[in-house]
């Protein structure tokens, strides 16, 4: 899926960081042959923390517990679930969840302590409430401690809207786009005046952030399958309008990279696409701008802390992790490695509100604070990533293989329906 770009460049760079983490699979509860409450381990992968902050927090708790961190290349998800099902002691006592797959971990929410018992309802209220419920079950368990969040907005080329005679403040800018179909008559505008230029990188990106606009998506909370509803159609119709109308330059992954600072007047993305654009058109530098996106943000990514049921000392991890996502911290960790922070009071700390000078020394904060506050609450459901699947293969089927918009909505429809069955979605 195109949302998860950073994660493909990560992958491919994952090193052991300059704190001394230790990377390995293993590691884990039983780290160093040592039982006890003293010991303690973090797993988590290149770029969801600060490596900084990680590494600060080895010696602020040096005093009472010896923590051993752990940056754990390769699937992620999978290989922490492997370890939950053996169990024992290579269970980690401190572990991240990827945000895209906290709901898929809800069911086995015994698997990991409540958070509230350990003191995080006392804390929540500093945290945005939409992203602290997406890791809490039905009955208010909470097993997840927001890392960060993905909050969407409009990057773009001041450069090439001013060639083409358009306002480039961001406000006025936001002004020209409140709708979908202001933005996308706007692409149609700056492409006579940019020849050779295109207003999306792909149709799959539009229908993520309209999915991720609403309060529903595929799944509701009674486990139904809403996939063919109205609002997903809505969603799929809005995404398919920047192809039919020759505005959309039908990239993926592989091709981002040069196309970026070339051809693409715009990019629809979460405030961590900032650092990708960044490093991959750093020519560009001083050219792009940041403004809201049509019509709301949605969210885009961002991770969770989490304590298994096997943590040695669940009172002592869990102050771990409320020092290393203090709001404090949280601001740090947008310094060091642009992981956008879940606590609202980091937005108006210095290391986030200062002028970014690839972005021609805009405040960017402007408009990823109010963007974070603004998201919806929406359920998602343990299968929902599963069975988004087939809308994002058939979109792309339309770009590359030419294949039409309502034949393409039909098969993944039949598609998704499939693999909710599967998944035990009525």
């Amino acid at each position: 899926m195109d949302l998860s770009r950073r994660g493909f460049l990560q992958a491919a760079a994952l090193t052991a960081a300059a704190s001394g983490l230790t990377v390995a699979c293993g590691g884990g509860s039983g780290s160093g042959g040592t039982k006890n409450g003293k010991n303690l381990t973090l797993w988590y992968w290149g770029g969801a923390l600060s490596d900084k902050v990680v590494a600060e927090a080895k010696t602020h708790f040096s005093g009472t517990v010896k923590l051993t961190a752990a940056s754990i290349g390769g699937d992620f998800k999978q290989k922490l679930t492997t370890t939950l099902a053996a169990g024992g002691s290579s269970v980690p006592d401190i572990t991240g969840i990827k945000g895209e797959d906290i709901a898929s971990f809800l069911p086995n929410a015994s698997r990991f302590l409540d958070l509230n018992d350990l003191g995080f309802k006392k804390i929540s209220s500093q945290y945005l409430g939409w992203k602290t419920k997406l890791a809490q079950t039905s009955d208010g368990k909470q097993i997840g401690f927001p890392i960060d969040i993905g909050p969407t907005a409009l990057f773009y080329r001041e450069d090439l809207f001013a060639k083409a005679g358009v306002a480039t403040d961001p406000d006025k800018v936001a002004a020209l786009v409140k709708t979908w179909d202001d933005y996308f008559a706007l692409g149609t505008e700056l492409q006579k005046k940019n020849p050779g230029s295109y207003l999306v990188n792909n149709i799959g990106s539009v229908f993520t952030v309209v999915v991720g606009q609403g309060t529903q998506r595929f799944i509701d909370k009674n486990n139904h399958f809403i996939g063919d509803q109205d609002h997903i159609r809505a969603a799929w119709t809005t995404a398919v309008r920047p192809y039919t109308l020759g505005i959309d330059a039908k990239i993926n992954d592989n091709s981002w990279n040069a196309a970026i600072g070339k051809n693409l007047l715009t990019e629809l993305g979460a405030a961590w696409h900032a650092l990708d654009i960044e490093q991959a058109a750093p020519q560009t530098k001083g050219k792009w701008r940041v403004c809201a996106n049509p019509v709301g943000p949605s969210n885009q990514g961002g991770s969770y802390l989490a304590l298994p049921k096997q943590c040695r000392n669940p009172e002592e991890a869990f102050k771990i992790i409320s020092w290393i996502l203090s709001p404090a911290n949280d601001a740090r960790g947008f310094t060091d490695a642009a992981i956008f922070p879940a606590a609202p009071a980091a937005y108006a700390m210095p290391a986030m509100t200062g002028p970014d000078a690839f972005f021609g020394g805009q405040k960017i904060i402007e408009v990823f604070g109010p963007a974070a506050k603004a998201i919806p609450d929406s359920y998602e459901a343990p299968a929902d990533a599963a069975v988004m699947a087939p809308y994002m293969t058939e979109l792309t089927n339309i770009e590359a293989k030419g294949k039409k918009p309502d034949a393409a909505w039909n098969d993944a429809v039949s598609q998704a329906k499939q693999i909710a069955r599967r998944q035990g979605v009525n």
